[in-house]
């Protein structure tokens, strides 16, 4: 339960700023060579992933379904950052991410 709720923060937090166009995101979009509708779609996938969380404590297989859709995005994001070149310091956030997500559908499906 507390693993959703920490995903949910960090979630709904990056994906508001991709949807609000923060000039942070911004940057790291165009450095991973992400186009603008991209990351907005991956702002409004992650605010309703955040979402998903919450409401799973409700209706299970929701939070399930938002775990395992994190750890897809997650996969994505380390793979742009191996595409575009970046060190471990970069693309680890992403992965420790992926990783607490799984854990997470685990958890909720246990």
């Amino acid at each position: 339960m507390i693993l959703s709720i920490v995903l949910a923060s960090v979630f709904l937090g990056a994906g508001g700023a991709k949807l609000a166009g923060s000039k942070p995101t911004n940057e790291a979009a165009a450095h991973l060579g992400v186009p603008r509708g991209l990351d907005l779609t991956i702002g409004a996938l992650e605010v309703a992933a955040a979402v998903g969380l919450i409401v799973g404590f409700w209706v299970g297989w929701l939070g399930v379904a938002a775990s395992v859709g994190l750890v897809l995005m997650m996969i994505g994001a380390v793979r742009f950052h191996l595409r575009a070149g970046d060190s471990v310091q970069k693309f680890s956030p992403p992965a420790a991410l992926g990783v607490l997500a799984a854990i997470n559908a685990v958890l909720l499906i246990a």
